[in-house]
């Protein structure tokens, strides 16, 4: 399958803002893109907008689980927590970074507040994170280019070296293809078979129960984080695990997660993976052996195809240097290739430095539109990249221009 290249720098620390910086853990990282229209332009698998802004966005690494260092005040074991979070952060370059004594999870100091890299995705997740195999310094691809990812190309990525370490869980979504899925079991499965990283120490799981009285218990304990992060707010509620299976039951969106179980060949949820009975709970089968659908859109919108299809509405022109003042002066036209008008509320138009101009109005069938812009989104004279987005926030159409082809009040027409 192809992934998006997104060329950027991982971002471990904000020097304005010291204490309020970043929390990388040892699956996710924030990454601040060359390209943020890129990123908006990605499929929303569960129809959640990317969550980013001028600081970047949060890289989700793909087909990996790490111990919980922070979840909802809470945490797995430290040491195997720390362990993948550190070794994440020099796998992509970061030295001697420090973490404050009274805020563990933000970085104090380090050799490098950020440095270059690139991940390679293939859409946004439910929480708005970026889904991405992340990889230290350039590639030599351009940005914004189709890279085919295979099992060698995923074991040169962090993941994959952060998995075969030992020092993560799997944990295989829908949108993971299968030829990599099978591959990175195959990985996890050695790492286990040599007892390495986090195996020796790992519970709740088809090789044995973990023995949980209390939420302190599970935190000093090493299993998959999926099931920590379910145990969490049960245990809240709870005193143990008789009542688990249905209360997983009641909330098949947030709690009871989608399941295709591989060895059975059917479809199942979480609860036909775990078995809890007093104070004893464990996996019944390994994580490799089940796919996690991702979370579902919301009702009435997300995931579905986009009203419009690419190619109905197309961006054929702009002007990124009018004459006399840039702002308020610059334009794109669009063009309605369709026979019917189309309804431009909720639409948008997005640059390659992340400004969005909000559409309205309508776009009569066969007719052309030349939307003036306002200061939120400003055409780039050296070069830009423009992406128009329908209601649901999918990629309708996307045009790029070269500063050789910006002329003062000249008018740039896209051919199509």
């Amino acid at each position: 399958m192809s992934y998006t290249l997104l060329r950027g720098s991982f971002v471990i620390r904000y020097p304005d803002l010291p204490r309020q910086g970043p929390e990388p853990d040892g699956d996710t990282v924030k990454f601040l893109p060359d390209t943020p229209a890129l990123v908006e332009a990605l499929p929303r698998r569960s129809g959640r907008p990317p969550g980013i802004n001028g600081r970047g966005i949060s890289a989700r690494l793909e087909a990996i689980d790490a111990l919980e260092t922070h979840f909802a005040e809470t945490h797995q074991e430290p040491e195997g927590g720390n362990a993948a979070r550190d070794r994440l952060l020099e796998l992509l370059g970061f030295g001697n970074v420090v973490f404050w004594d009274d805020l563990p999870n933000k970085v104090r100091s380090a050799d490098q507040d950020s440095i270059r890299g690139h991940v390679l995705s293939n859409g946004i997740d439910g929480n708005g994170r970026l889904i991405a195999f992340v990889y230290a310094g350039e590639h030599p691809g351009p940005d914004g280019a189709s890279v085919f990812v295979d099992g060698t190309l995923a074991d040169q990525s962090v993941n994959g070296r952060l998995l075969a370490e030992g020092l993560v869980y799997p944990a295989f979504y829908a949108t993971l293809p299968a030829e990599l899925r099978t591959h990175l079991a195959e990985v996890s499965q050695a790492a286990r078979r040599k007892a390495i990283g986090l195996w020796p120490r790992s519970t709740a799981d088809p090789n044995g129960e973990a023995v949980i009285a209390t939420l302190e218990d599970a935190e000093r304990l090493v299993m998959w984080p999926k099931l920590f992060r379910r145990i969490v707010p049960f245990l809240a509620q709870a005193t143990g695990f008789d009542g688990f299976d249905a209360w997983l039951r009641a909330d098949p969106v947030n709690r009871d997660d989608e399941l295709f179980l591989i060895p059975r060949l059917e479809r199942g949820n979480l609860h036909d993976v775990v078995k809890g009975e007093g104070q004893r709970i464990r996996l019944t089968m390994w994580p490799e052996d089940f796919i996690i659908a991702p979370d579902p859109p919301p009702p009435g919108g997300g995931g579905k195809p986009p009203l419009t299809a690419a190619g109905d509405l197309l961006v054929v022109a702009a002007l990124p240097d009018p004459l006399g003042a840039d702002r308020g002066n610059e334009s794109v036209t669009l063009l309605n290739l369709t026979p019917a008008p189309i309804d431009l509320s909720g639409w948008a138009l997005v640059d390659a430095a992340g400004g969005r101009a909000a559409l309205s109005g309508s776009i009569d069938g066969g007719a052309a539109l030349r939307v003036p812009l306002s200061g939120a989104l400003q055409l780039g004279n050296q070069g830009d990249t423009v992406i128009l987005t329908d209601p649901r926030g999918t990629s309708i159409d996307r045009v790029t221009y070269k500063a050789d082809q910006v002329k003062a009040g000249r008018t740039i027409c896209f051919g199509r």
